[in-house]
């Protein structure tokens, strides 16, 4: 059986090993959800707080036509938000997450959605894997985007040992180069999705199991 070292080092260069592969596997790994700006983009992740991105982008096809500035969702009729993002489930609690974001945004922020970590997580319903996709995806700003993905991902190539996102995270960062972190972090949401599934990984086609403590073991089962 294959030892992995588990130095700062080792783990750099694995690290490093495995970007290669899924970033040449998945060139077009990106944000999966749809939108325009960063509001858009605030508001879909509010909305896919367990929904998948596909039942989303749906209802934000029309959401969005409709709902296109902080003083929209403000100033509508709050029956009409819920029934335009009821499909996303959960929809009293994400119409009320939404409103309250946007009236922050109006009143604090000048109807702009902030650019930083501090600021968007005083938003309601904005936690650091939001902010960090907002950041990382409308600003341009490197960040370490941890989801169910990320977590199971990294716990199994060895990356953490942590299932807290926020220590998860900071691990990540000691280990991602910076200007990966982004695109590393959407590119274990595409391996995740395709290969290492939570319950039945296909751990014998994945393309970086020479770099996986559990992959390496769960393969000669």
């Amino acid at each position: 059986m294959t030892t992995f070292k588990q130095t700062l080092q080792a783990k750099r260069e694995r690290a490093a090993a495995v970007y290669e592969r899924l970033n040449a596997l998945y060139p077009e790994a990106t944000c999966s959800l749809s939108y325009r700006s960063p509001l858009q983009l605030l508001v879909a992740t509010i909305l896919a707080a367990q929904c998948t991105d596909a039942r989303v982008n749906i209802v934000t096809q029309t959401l969005f036509n409709r709902f296109k500035t902080p003083q929209d969702y403000v100033e509508a009729p709050r029956e009409e938000l819920e029934e335009a993002i009821r499909p996303c489930g959960f929809f009293r609690q994400k119409a009320k997450s939404i409103v309250k974001t946007c009236r922050r945004i109006i009143d604090v922020y000048g109807g702009e959605v902030p650019r930083t970590m501090e600021e968007l997580v005083t938003l309601d319903g904005v936690g650091r894997k939001t902010a960090n996709c907002v950041l990382g995806q409308c600003f341009g700003v490197p960040s370490v985007i941890v989801d169910t993905h990320c977590i199971r991902l990294s716990n199994r190539l060895g990356f953490t040992k942590s299932m807290d996102p926020v220590i998860i995270e900071r691990d990540l960062m000691k280990i991602w180069p910076r200007e990966t972190w982004t695109s590393f972090s959407h590119c274990l949401v595409f391996h995740g999705r395709a290969v290492c599934h939570a319950r039945k990984p296909r751990c014998v086609e994945c393309s970086v199991i020479a770099f996986c403590p559990f992959g390496s073991r769960n393969a000669k089962k």
